[in-house]
């Protein structure tokens, strides 16, 4: 509430739903915390009474069949709110349009203070309970990449890969996949938000994949790029290349580190590598009941990392079009074997971090990310 009473409020209203879990416990799709005085007060609808009153043990639920952003504000201003905190970066014009039509007119004009972030940034630091969760998340992430390799096959389009390891994530108790997973092969493994799609695995090629659950509401993040088939030399340095790169950025994890300096940790040896243009998206972002969170590890971002947050460390490079040619890879001890036509690929590499006092912990090191020809 300090943050909102800065503001000149006096209440603050939460209607995200991620937040109104985070608050309070309740996992319902519709509802709305007002926090006044020190005491939470949960509003939903009818669909919800008895789970609020499960899940919401520490606040006082109220059940109403209107929006429940509406029930607040009218509670707000019963209790002699004049000024309230909302999350402005989180609410409709709609929405907001609604609340003050519930409001008299009197109270109306600058009862709402736009705030941006409150609750988010609570939520940047995990406390025990939470780590917990995130560790079971990314553990059974790395149990179902495991599982799914051998399915990557030629025969195989990139569809049935994705339903595969989504069916084996739901027969292990997951309520959903934290985001649309990720089957990018070939060439199409240049794209570096490429759904699944009907295209099949090449025989030989790169295949990228990007996937996370929902586990107990917690998100898991992760992406491992395997080669099917002889690579090229090409492929492979350039493999190694980010793989170096996401080694170095988790090296440089720590508390009191910005996130600018991890990003630039990364970005670095992709540079020397002279992939510095191929490598086009931020290192990183937090994880936690949202996929997407707090902090963003990027060039430029100079928050702080601190103990208890979980983030992604996940360079990549992306060669669209040809990609040159070059010579089946065989080590760099042994000769090199026949050239073939190396066309577009990309090859990202994404594991899970937990910031400590101390360094960091790699919530996905069971699964290896050594160079894997299948």
């Amino acid at each position: 509430m300090r943050a909102a009473q800065a503001t000149g409020a006096t209440a603050l209203l939460v209607t995200h739903g991620p937040d109104v879990r985070y608050l309070s416990g309740f996992t319902g799709s519709s509802g709305a915390i007002a926090l006044l005085g020190g005491r939470a007060t949960l509003f939903t609808d009818g669909r919800y009474a008895e789970q609020a009153r499960a899940e919401a043990a520490g606040a006082r639920v109220v059940i109403d069949k209107r929006p429940p952003g509406v029930q607040a504000v009218e509670w707000l201003a019963s209790c002699g709110v004049t000024r309230c905190a909302f999350d402005a970066g989180l609410t409709t014009v709609a929405e907001l349009e609604a609340m003050k039509r519930a409001l008299p007119g009197l109270v109306r004009r600058g009862f709402f203070q736009p705030t941006d972030g409150l609750v988010a940034r609570l939520r940047q630091i995990k406390d025990e309970d939470e780590v917990v969760r995130l560790r079971r998340a990314a553990a059974l992430g790395c149990e179902l990449f495991a599982t799914v390799l051998e399915y990557l096959t030629s025969s195989a389009t990139e569809t049935q890969v994705a339903a595969q390891l989504e069916f084996m994530a739901r027969l292990a108790g997951v309520e959903g996949m934290s985001f649309e997973t990720i089957v990018a092969s070939g060439e199409r493994s240049a794209l570096p938000h490429g759904r699944a799609t009907s295209a099949r695995l090449p025989a030989q090629g790169f295949v990228t994949l990007d996937f996370g659950v929902v586990l107990d509401g917690y998100c898991s993040d992760m992406t491992r790029t395997v080669h099917l088939g002889r690579a090229t030399e090409r492929e492979w340095e350039v493999y190694h290349s980010v793989l170096e790169a996401q080694q170095a950025a988790i090296a440089a994890v720590a508390a009191g580190v910005r996130c600018a300096d991890v990003d630039e940790a990364a970005r670095s040896v992709l540079r020397s590598a002279g992939l510095e243009k191929e490598f086009a998206h931020s290192t990183g972002h937090g994880v936690g009941l949202e996929i997407h969170e707090g902090p963003r590890v990027a060039a430029g971002q100079q928050q702080i990392l601190e103990p208890g947050m979980v983030i992604t460390i996940e360079p990549g490079a992306y060669l669209a079009g040809a990609a040159g040619s070059g010579r089946s890879h065989e080590g760099r001890s042994r000769s090199r074997g026949v050239q073939r036509a190396t066309k577009g690929f990309g090859v990202r590499i994404e594991d899970m971090v937990l910031v400590t006092s101390s360094g960091c912990e790699v919530l996905t090191a069971a699964s290896p990310k050594d160079w894997t020809e299948l």
